[in-house]
């Protein structure tokens, strides 16, 4: 448990509540000692012993720790002053530099869950500017570990680079699962079998790789020279990684390119 005062603005979102949940069921700050901003100053997480305030000023002035859990296309709105503060971005494509530039904040840090923290299977990978202390780089890990596995970066643009990866969630999967449907239902297969067959390869079977190497099973299934061997080098063939590589590229831009986007 930390003894620091964490404030979220934005806080009763879908991200910035999913946190402010987690922080509380791990038990990582005491309740009095989270604070969430909201316009009608009224929200469940109250009932748990969770400070609500109206304005997004009041709740900065009254915090250590600030997450600002908005879209990227809100920040320049906030109009809040920092100083002395640290500020933890959930936003894609807003720089350290322009955060710091707006908040006037001591400290900033950039990290990018994704959709998992509703899980907590979240992959957080964040990024901060130099001059923050130890003791707050142990609080964003432990914070984030609150929702899955974190991970520090030492670049900032490995931040929109995987705001791209990550941080898109379960849209590769979905994708997949998708493709995979559509393709057995277009072979004559029922719908329902279809998706049933789908939903088994990429929720199920890719459980597997919780345990094991990913590349030393692809070889093996090469290896055997079976259906799968047949399968897997079509999609070789087919360019597969050199997709994906356009599509982690064209994200990563948008992300680059922040509010231009």
């Amino acid at each position: 448990m930390i003894n620091e005062t964490l404030g979220i603005i934005g806080g009763t979102g879908w991200l910035g509540g999913a946190i402010a949940k987690a922080t509380l069921a791990k038990g990582l700050v005491p309740a009095g000692n989270l604070m969430i901003s909201n316009r009608s100053g009224n929200h469940p997480l109250a009932q748990q012993g969770a400070r609500l305030v109206t304005d997004n000023q009041d709740l900065v002035d009254r915090s250590d720790v600030v997450i600002i859990a908005v879209r990227p296309e809100h920040f320049a709105s906030l109009g809040i002053d920092a100083t002395g503060k640290t500020l933890i971005s959930l936003m894609a494509g807003i720089t350290v530099q322009s955060i710091t530039a707006q908040t006037s904040a001591s400290a900033v840090v950039r990290a990018m869950p994704n959709a998992a923290v509703e899980i907590g299977q979240s992959f957080t990978p964040w990024y901060c500017s130099g001059g923050v202390e130890a003791t707050t780089k142990s609080l964003v890990q432990r914070l984030f570990e609150c929702v899955g596995t974190a991970a520090e970066v030492q670049e900032e643009d490995f931040i929109d680079y995987l705001s791209a990866l990550s941080g898109t969630g379960p849209a590769f999967p979905a994708l997949l699962m998708t493709a995979l449907a559509n393709q057995a239902t277009a072979a004559g297969i029922p719908g329902d079998i279809a998706q049933l067959a789908a939903k088994n390869v990429v929720i199920n079977n890719s459980q597997l790789l919780a345990s094991r190497d990913a590349q030393q099973m692809i070889d093996a299934l090469v290896a055997y020279r079976g259906v799968t061997a047949a399968a897997l080098l079509a999609m070789t063939e087919g360019h597969f990684e050199e997709q994906v590589a356009r599509a982690l590229q064209a994200g990563a831009s948008v992300a680059r390119k922040g509010l231009q986007a």
